[in-house]
């Protein structure tokens, strides 16, 4: 018989604890912006057409092409204390998002939206668009419409965006070192914690926070294919 006990005294140490209760605090805020922005977004993309709109999804999309650390650069000069948006932020807001647990959060958006938009996206080009014609010759308001019409047709989509979304920001490496930092304790999520575990030679705590993100991955895909036959 294998024995595990190794795992269970990892997870009860501390800083394995904080990196775990951080991640989850950050899902926590990270998922509603997620599904707000990311349905909205989705169903103006698949609805509209034009260059303005071509260059948004471009904006949308380029997380899922572009390196992260890259991504995470080009948002660290963005909103840095020293660019005119970070500084705007710091003086008019008090917000200080760059090496911040804001920072993290604005991470795990930026990784995560991509895919719920393009699965909102391409459901209300294959059946909402029709359904929402249907409704408005039947004379419907737009606020009906969105509510008892492109809701509800777009909840498999929603729930299959949201679950890849989730599995991509709580893997999210690049983005997250780059805004973040890795500060033990206030930033360093489950991933950066394996990166710390492996770089300080703690091989069995890396295995077990490998072990988890593994089997929260496995979860994921099982969910998501039984919402994609349903």
């Amino acid at each position: 018989m294998i024995d595990c006990s190794w795992l269970l005294t990892v997870f009860r140490e501390p800083v394995t604890r904080d990196c775990i209760a951080l991640s989850l605090k950050v899902a926590a805020i990270a998922m509603p912006l997620l599904a707000v922005c990311g349905v909205g977004l989705g169903v103006v993309l698949g609805r509209g057409a034009g260059r303005l709109l071509s260059l948004l999804d471009f904006v949308v999309t380029l997380p899922l092409i572009f390196p992260p650390i890259a991504t995470g650069f080009l948002l660290l000069m963005l909103l840095g204390r020293r660019s005119c948006i970070g500084s705007w932020l710091k003086n008019a807001l008090g917000v200080e998002l760059i090496f911040s647990f804001w920072g993290v959060v604005l991470a795990a958006f930026i990784a995560g939206l991509p895919l719920i938009v393009k699965q909102v996206q391409a459901a209300v080009r294959n059946e909402t668009n029709r359904l929402i014609e249907t409704a408005s010759v039947l004379g419907k308001s737009r606020t009906t419409i969105f509510f008892r019409v492109v809701l509800p047709s777009l909840r498999t989509s929603i729930a299959i965006g949201l679950s890849l979304a989730f599995a991509r920001s709580l893997g999210e490496v690049g983005v997250t070192l780059m805004l973040g930092g890795n500060i033990a304790g206030r930033t360093n999520t489950i991933s950066l914690e394996v990166y710390n575990a492996v770089f300080t030679g703690e091989y069995e705590r890396a295995l077990a926070l490998v072990s988890l993100l593994g089997a929260i991955s496995l979860l994921l895909i099982v969910l998501t294919r039984r919402l994609g036959r349903e």
